[in-house]
């Protein structure tokens, strides 16, 4: 098949087995890879198993366009039953470890059964053998990838996990040159398999249907992207750009979502701000005109000479605002630390502010944080704290697995400010400030998900003609944001099929750019149409997965806090999202029960 390697590598760590398995090319039509295919591969798991059961399967997926010149387009998928949710499982990353797979000829693994000892994967093009990696585990995963580089080959590409995933943290990620696939917990899926990493080395190519053309429209879509104003912020600023925006917007949750301005923190970790303290360059991923990634170096303070990759949003408001701390060189020890251990940032950020609320509630004692001072704001003992967690010490040990089952633990009514939904921590962008936020998040398969649909781009003003999002939406209200979410969600759902960075939108990429990638590259025609339903399939299996694990109604919402709470100040205020509204007219538009169970006749419409 042209634009694939038309080969899935099926690994047995139990019997040390592989087998290759044919990508059929009604299936790669009808799910494209990526998360689509991720979901295809899982369907017929018995998802009744534990997520650390040897019988959990953990795939790795890429996409019809990985390995070729296409910008943006280096993306990976992990997938599996979640051990920090109980449900379906994914995470995504960029970088160049992706692009080496497909080079190698391969369009997925399939991860069956539990090492003996620890050991990792090494793919060389065809081949492929299981190495023993007790020398590697302790290690962090800048030094994983190190080792194994300088065993191979300096071309190896690795995705690993740290100590986190190790010890089985509920928060762990896969991390491969500093990118995180890191929500969902798998990372701790992969250490309950005994697998350190996968390295891998390709050298081949893929053949595509139209190459000539496909050459030249890559070179046409680069210019756009290029001259995009989006493009310029993301890489003065990286993906902290809008910082200022959208915290005066509200968006930017503060001291655990409860407080509505902040203003003089928020000058100190804005894009600007950052770029001046620590930024020393930016970094790529393959065939990115983009260079939204961060190189930095803090100069100052008790981590003077901190360099590496640096923090994006997210882990900023989630070290940041939450928790009351403007200290950037912190966060960036936080993210360093997380990026070692192997954490998600976002989920460890906001179990750390769930602990300082604890903490300021007389929940959590100085005795319990084994000494800490869990003061809103203060430094070291975030830092502290993300050691811990990494380490499973202490306090550290209950945190280790999110703040979902950390409130279980500590009671205490606790639960009331474990910012979840489903399980996984919320991203850093407040429900309160853009309405379609709350049935995004509400509906998003993995639970509390942002990149699913990132809908609030239209509510700030960015324009999709292709999809009939010609102007900026009104922010507060709830008309029209379920069908708009439901859209928005089935072209994302394709968009991570494909696999395409979604800022590439930002770049000013469209469906009919991408529908001219996916022809030339694999021959199909596939029109707007086609392009929405391999999403809205996607979309819908993995729902039923979910059905399969006891969703309905009930856990699409959202944390109490935000549902109730409105703040006083700031951008959001006096405002609550209508969620029960849109949740009833989305279900009907999905053509899903209002207990939110999709319907015979729409399984039998997407051929599932």
């Amino acid at each position: 098949m042209y634009g694939y390697g038309g080969k899935l590598l099926k690994v047995n760590l139990s019997t040390k087995t592989f087998e290759i398995e044919k990508l059929e090319e009604n299936v790669a039509r009808k799910f494209l890879g990526g998360a689509g295919l991720a979901g295809k591969l899982l369907q017929d798991m018995d998802w009744q198993v534990d997520s650390f059961d040897p019988k959990n399967r953990l795939v790795f997926t890429v996409g019809p366009l990985e390995g070729t010149s296409a910008p943006c387009c280096c993306r990976y998928v992990v997938a599996s039953k979640s051990p920090l949710t109980g449900l379906w499982g994914e995470a995504h990353a960029a970088g160049f470890w992706g692009s080496e797979l497909k080079l190698a000829g391969w369009d997925g693994i399939i991860i069956d059964g539990r090492a003996e000892s620890p050991v990792y994967l090494w793919i060389n093009n065809d081949v492929v053998e299981i190495q023993d990696a007790r020398s590697l585990w302790g290690k962090d995963t800048y030094e994983t990838e190190e080792i194994l580089r300088q065993k191979h080959d300096r071309m190896v590409r690795v995705a690993c996990i740290g100590p986190a995933g190790e010890k089985l943290s509920r928060i762990a990620g896969v991390f491969n040159g500093g990118r995180a696939a890191a929500r969902s917990g798998l990372g701790a899926v992969m250490g309950s398999k005994g697998l350190k990493a996968i390295a891998v080395r390709g050298t081949g190519r893929v053949s595509l249907a139209k190459e000539g053309e496909f050459r030249e429209l890559v070179k046409g879509l680069n210019k756009i992207i290029m001259a995009a104003p989006a493009r310029t912020a993301l890489l003065k600023y990286g993906t902290n750009s809008a910082m200022a925006a959208l915290s005066e917007a509200g968006d930017v949750p503060i001291k655990n979502f409860t407080q509505g301005e902040w203003s003089e923190g928020f000058n100190k970790l804005s894009g600007p701000a950052v770029t001046e303290a620590i930024l020393t360059g930016a970094s790529h991923c393959k065939f990115c005109p983009i260079g939204c990634g961060r190189k930095i170096e803090v100069k100052k303070g008790p981590y003077a000479g901190l360099s590496g990759p640096g923090p994006e949003y997210e882990t900023i408001a989630a070290f940041g605002s939450l928790c009351l701390n403007d200290n950037i060189e912190v966060i960036a020890k936080a993210n360093d630390l997380c990026n070692r251990y192997g954490l998600d940032t976002i989920s460890t950020g906001m179990t750390v502010a769930f602990a300082m609320e604890c903490f300021e509630r007389g929940i959590i004692t100085k005795k319990d944080a084994d000494g800490l001072d869990l003061n809103w704001g203060n430094h070291l003992a975030i830092v502290e704290l993300v050691n811990k967690i990494g380490k499973r010490e202490g306090i550290g040990d209950i945190l280790a697995d999110g703040s979902k089952r950390a409130a279980e633990k500590l009671g205490g009514g606790s639960e009331e400010f474990a910012m979840h939904i489903k399980g996984l921590e919320l991203p850093l962008h407040d429900p309160r400030a853009f309405a379609s936020w709350a049935v995004a998040y509400a509906t998003a398969s993995r639970g509390g998900c942002h990149i699913q649909a990132p809908t609030y781009w239209i509510e700030r003003g960015v324009t999709f003609y292709d999809l009939g999002f010609l102007e900026k939406l009104e922010r507060f209200t709830s008309e029209g944001k379920a069908e708009f979410a439901k859209v928005f969600q089935d072209f994302c759902e394709t968009i991570e099929s494909m696999v395409i960075c979604k800022f590439s939108l930002y770049g000013n990429l469209r469906s009919p750019h991408m529908l001219k990638l996916i022809s030339l590259s694999t021959g199909w025609d596939v029109d707007l149409d086609e392009f929405l339903k391999i999403g809205e399939r996607s979309l819908n299996l993995k729902r039923m997965i979910n059905v399969k694990l006891g969703v309905s109604r009930r856990d699409d919402t959202l944390p109490k806090r935000i549902l109730s709470l409105q703040l006083m100040d700031g951008g959001t205020q006096g405002h609550t999202p209508d969620l029960e509204t849109m949740l009833s007219e989305y279900y009907q538009l999905r053509g899903w029960s209002q207990d939110g169970i999709p319907n015979t006749e729409k399984l039998e419409e997407l051929s599932l």
